[in-house]
């Protein structure tokens, strides 16, 4: 089974194989490492990863990128209207609020939601780690932003199904760096935790993760970030300057023209690089706009000048990190910095002041996410063995659960009868179980919801779900235990519901009975505490608020000993789930389906380029062949025929043919090769006719020199049977002499009459008749008479010599009599295939 590491970055993706010697990064088509997450639509077919950024500059508008900006946030997210801005395709409002994407594909306009194009990223990763691995590849970890929302993660996970692929986790891009950097540590201590922040400032955000590590163990001790800070702004800043620049200088603006706008924003981002480096870098950009070359020059100081509302920025996630962890900067022990947007000089001096320390570059910055997801796929896996190794994940937001009141509240003048519990507070455990017990009449409904949204922009409610119908058997309240998970992902949802029943039954009174009553009470509170490491019964009052028992399972277990027996029944309550703003279930497999189509679409034109390359190669290379190599194998009418029958293929190629079906050009191909096979096919002949002949002489003058020779090994075998051999030879030798004679006779462009083929069947042919009879075993001499008393001194040197003759007559392995003629021709040799030199 694959073992598969994906990091989905804004800009470019990287693969990375568990493999048993380790965690390798995998290379795509043009041997990189680094894949760009781009999907480019043409006329007949979609063009995906480094084939999209190809042809991006060429068709911008219909160039889909920075894909994981657009996915699961709604149209009107301030920060989702700031990137369109800087974007060159079309994007929308859907009917559901949430963004869709235009472009021309196949001559007509179509829309795209976000996780559709999302799902065809990942099936272009896919597709490169399948090439890389020779097998298919199903699950992965797939490493996403720790500031994703519920929706964001519920919308990776129906790209990922789009794709054909099992998410086995969606791991924070921040964990994933620390587990790849703590998994290798050897020095780790066994008591003392050792802190470390990692600071990943990528293409499009920063991220801020202090994990604390012991010996085996990993732990997240606090997350912060900034969706909104990363290398892009930095490229903005540089893009808005030279803009202004240019529209002042060469009065054009760049604006106007979106193949222009991502002419500059490339400049500006290997601008940034070289200053990254030197302390001023040039521009020079050919025909930018209306045919005019520009010019442009900035130094280091004066791009942190322009770029310093960013920097300013920088140290309020170091701050919150350290804050939520409890820490200061003297607890940390190292600082370990990635990404791409890390590289700028100033970004490098605040760090070192904030912490005191020089930050560390021990990790690659493009690669540690994806090596990080591979590993703890490896964990997942049951294929592997990896290092025991345990990651304690937290989740970053807080998460309640809220309900309306019962009737009695509302007459009891409670208008608003809204309440809301806590289930998963900031920094729970991933994964986590929480159990609330309602006390309600009939079918009611919960939301899960964010309790604080005010760091960003997302819809409050995450899902709601309708719980029932259901009845109680007596009583006018039922007690409902209602169950919400936090799965490995960091999706929450509510797993079910029960109804729990009890009911007062009479037994006789007996120790023993009441003892064991009390043993099941245990062994229950047992097992709640034992299979949910996070779960506690937090029961709640008629309302759900909570209850401040300490343990009310054990109090109800106190009771079972004085008070009448309770019968407890529990029964499932059905529960339904929607998702606000996630796609249902039958748009997710509509989209599967649609992918397959459009994969298939694909692939059908890259075989059509193939074969049409296939054609347009074979009139070339046929071309110089017929005045080179071939040249004595064809006549000159033939030449000059096929020589005109080339030409006017290459210029249909150009003119008709340019646009055909494969069926077309494997037609085409087929029309060409009936004239060029003939030729080539008398030009392979003469070159390997020579060698089998020679083969053939060779095994004839073997055979005939065995069949005469006085060697005593041959003296076993009856002379009737050597003058077989004899003939079989001359047949062979004056059917070849003959053949030989009159193949000589004709011209090298003329038919062949002594094909290789039948040179070959001939040596098979005398092979099989010659063979047995010159490798026929000596007979096994006769057995001595036994003697009547076993004689006791050692036989002497004749009496070795017929037992070693004996042992080679009864030997298992019949070569072992063929050693001795090992100047024999092996039969292999004449058993080539047709083609062989």
């Amino acid at each position: 089974m694959s073992v598969v590491g994906f990091d989905l970055g804004n800009e470019s993706c990287v693969v990375a194989v568990a493999r048993q010697r380790g965690i390798d990064v995998v290379l795509n088509d043009e041997s990189k490492r680094e894949t760009p997450a781009i999907v480019c639509f043409g006329e007949k077919q979609r063009f995906l990863g480094t084939a999209g950024a190809a042809s991006s500059m060429m068709n911008p508008k219909n160039t889909i990128s920075q894909i994981k900006r657009l996915i699961g946030r709604p149209f009107s997210d301030p920060e989702l209207q700031q990137d369109l801005k800087a974007l060159p395709f079309s994007v929308t409002e859907g009917p559901d609020g949430f963004p869709l994407i235009h472009a021309q594909y196949l001559g007509e306009t179509k829309t795209f939601t976000p996780t559709q194009v999302m799902g065809m990223v990942f099936s272009n990763m896919k597709t490169i780690a399948e090439k890389n691995l020779n097998a298919a590849v199903v699950d992965c970890c797939i490493g996403i932003p720790v500031y994703f929302t519920d929706l964001q993660r519920r919308a990776v996970m129906d790209a990922a199904t789009i794709a054909g692929l099992h998410p086995l986790r969606l791991m924070h891009e921040t964990t994933a760096t620390a587990l790849a950097y703590g998994i290798y540590k050897t020095d780790l201590p066994e008591n003392e935790q050792l802190n470390v922040a990692f600071i990943d400032i990528g293409h499009a955000s920063m991220q801020v993760c202090i994990a604390g590590f012991k010996k085996g163990h990993l732990k997240i001790l606090a997350h912060s970030f900034d969706r909104c800070l990363g290398g892009r702004d930095f490229d903005e800043v540089l893009f808005q300057h030279f803009a202004e620049k240019f529209k002042v200088e060469y009065k054009i603006d760049v604006f106007t023209n979106a193949r222009a706008c991502l002419r500059l924003r490339a400049a500006c981002e290997k601008l940034k690089k070289v200053l990254s480096a030197n302390p001023e870098a040039p521009m020079n950009i050919e025909c930018l706009l209306d045919d005019k070359d520009v010019r442009g020059f900035i130094k280091r100081d004066e791009f942190e000048q322009i770029s310093t509302s960013i920097l300013e920025r920088v140290k309020k996630p170091l701050e919150k990190a350290l804050a939520e962890a409890e820490l200061t900067v003297d607890n940390i022990y190292a600082v370990e910095v990635v990404g791409s947007g890390s590289r700028v000089p100033a970004v490098i001096k605040i760090l070192t002041e904030f912490f005191g320390k020089e930050p560390r570059r021990t990790m690659n910055a493009s690669e540690c996410v994806s090596k990080g997801c591979a590993l703890q796929c490896a964990i997942l896996s049951p294929t592997f063995k990896v290092r025991e190794f345990q990651v304690q994940e937290s989740f970053p937001f807080t998460i309640a659960l809220t309900w309306k009141g019962s009737a009695q509240d509302s007459q009891n003048g409670h208008v608003e009868n809204q309440q809301s519990s806590i289930v998963f507070p900031k920094g729970n455990q991933i994964p986590s179980v929480k159990a609330l017990t309602f006390y309600r009449t009939g079918t009611f409904t919960v939301d899960l919801q964010y309790a604080d949204v005010s760091e960003w922009q997302a819809l409050p409610k995450i899902s709601t779900y309708t719980i029932g119908p259901f009845q109680a058997t007596k009583g006018d309240r039922a007690k409902v235990k209602v169950k919400v998970r936090m799965n490995l992902h960091g999706i929450v949802y509510v797993e079910s519901a029960q109804l729990i029943e009890e009911e007062e039954v009479e037994v006789p009174v007996s120790k023993e009975p009441e003892k064991m009553d009390i043993d099941k009470a245990s062994a229950e509170v047992a097992s709640i505490n034992e299979t949910d490491v996070n779960m506690q019964d937090a029961p709640v009052t008629e309302n759900g608020a909570q209850e401040t028992c300490d343990n009310p399972v054990q109090m109800e277990a106190d009771a079972k000993v004085e008070a009448p027996k309770k019968k407890v029944t529990k029964s499932n309550i059905p529960v339904s789930e929607f998702v606000h703003g996630a796609m249902l279930p039958v748009d997710v497999q509509k989209a599967v389906e649609k992918e397959f189509e459009m994969a298939l679409q694909d692939r059908v034109m890259e075989e059509t380029k193939d074969k049409k390359n296939a054609v347009e190669a074979y009139v070339y290379d046929m071309r110089n062949k017929l005045y080179d190599k071939l040249n004595e194998f064809v006549t000159e009418p033939e030449r000059e025929t096929f020589i005109a029958k080339l030409q006017e293929t290459e210029d249909w190629l150009y003119e008709d043919g340019e646009d055909e079906t494969k069926g077309v050009y494997i037609a085409k191909l087929d029309e060409l090769k009936k004239q060029g096979d003939p030729i080539e096919h008398r030009f392979k002949e003469h070159l390997e006719r020579g060698p089998f002949v020679d083969q053939l002489l060779n095994a004839v003058n073997w055979y005939r020199q065995a069949a005469v020779s006085g060697d005593p090994k041959y003296d076993h075998i009856d002379l009737a049977e050597k003058q077989k051999v004899l003939n079989e030879c001359s047949e062979v030798e004056n059917w070849l002499r003959e053949s030989k004679q009159l193949q000589d006779s004709l011209p090298k462009h003329a038919e062949p009459v002594l094909l290789s083929s039948d040179v070959r069947k001939k040596a098979e042919t005398l092979d099989r008749v010659c063979r047995p009879i010159m490798s026929k075993p000596k007979p096994a001499p006769p057995k001595p008479s036994t003697p009547e008393k076993p004689s006791s001194p050692a036989p002497t040197q004749e009496d070795e010599q017929p037992s070693s003759q004996a042992e080679n007559a009864t030997s298992p392995n019949p070569s072992a009599e063929n050693d001795e003629n090992s100047d024999a021709p092996a039969a292999m040799e004449t058993e080539k295939p047709d083609g062989a030199a």
